[in-house]
């Protein structure tokens, strides 16, 4: 009975899709969204959108096509519909509710912390339009909440190119434009600082700073030892300043030792 059913709603569909009939074609795309056959509507409202232009439905049409490919799941095609309502209807019924879903549509192509974050700053710019637009908008708060998490993403990701950075320690087959990886650790690691002040992960990168300024003592050549031990002792001591209960104390209070060592004796104390 269920295969005869399919049967009978597949052969309805495709029947539906070849008609010439545009009106009773938009009037079952707007049935199959109303029982949540996303994907069905999506395909109708595609084909219907260019027919519509210039009618009284042509505006609704384009609004129904981009909430159906959203809830869909086809994210990237919904944030192109939606970003084309905004702008074909800047004073549209639906324009501010499109503008919204500009972003949500793209928050749902951002990739893990790891992988390239160009969707994420997509995102990030398209929420921010948003707020800016309808900054009364009962959508405004969960905007917000998703731009912030967004961020924590970018957030993320340098927090990865630091660690990585620390990680290739003295390998220098990367450092074909000079420097080493202790640097870029702490040049990462401050950037991401400056540009994220207010981050939850602070902690992570000023102790990537730490122990990238005390590695690069270590590693230096020797008429470049003194400077570079000072300057990591005074960051351990910052740490401490900054972070007194951090778990990571007993590692600071480490590294002062082994600096005021080589500071006092000159011999390098390695791990």
């Amino acid at each position: 009975m269920v295969a005869v059913l399919l049967a009978s709603c597949a052969k309805e569909f495709n029947a539906v899709y070849k008609s010439t009939d545009n009106l009773y074609k938009y009037e079952y795309a707007k049935e199959q969204y109303a029982r949540g056959k996303f994907s069905r509507a999506s395909l109708l409202l595609g084909e219907l959108v260019t027919v519509m232009k210039g009618t009284e439905n042509a505006e609704e049409c384009l609004y129904m096509y981009g909430m159906a490919t959203y809830n869909a799941k086809d994210y990237e095609s919904a944030s192109e519909i939606f970003r084309k309502y905004t702008t074909s209807y800047p004073r549209g019924k639906y324009v501010e509710k499109c503008s919204y879903f500009v972003g949500e549509s793209l928050y749902h192509t951002v990739p893990e912390p790891r992988l390239d974050q160009t969707p994420t700053y997509a995102a990030l710019k398209a929420y921010q339009e948003f707020m800016d637009l309808y900054p009364a908008s009962p959508n405004r708060a969960t905007a917000e909440k998703k731009l912030f998490e967004l961020q924590d993403n970018l957030v993320q990701k340098e927090l990865h190119n630091a660690q990585l950075y620390y990680n290739l320690g003295t390998y220098i087959g990367n450092c074909t434009g000079g420097g080493n990886n202790y640097d870029a650790c702490i040049i990462t690691s401050q950037n991401a600082l400056k540009d994220y002040p207010f981050t939850s992960l602070r902690e992570n990168f000023y102790l990537l700073i730490m122990k990238s300024k005390y590695a690069l003592a270590v590693h230096s050549v020797r008429e470049k030892q003194m400077e570079r031990f000072q300057n990591a002792e005074d960051e351990c001591y910052g740490f401490l300043n900054e972070f007194p209960d951090s778990k990571d104390k007993e590692l600071a209070e480490k590294y002062i030792a082994k600096c005021k060592k080589y500071l006092q004796t000159g011999e390098v104390e390695r791990e």
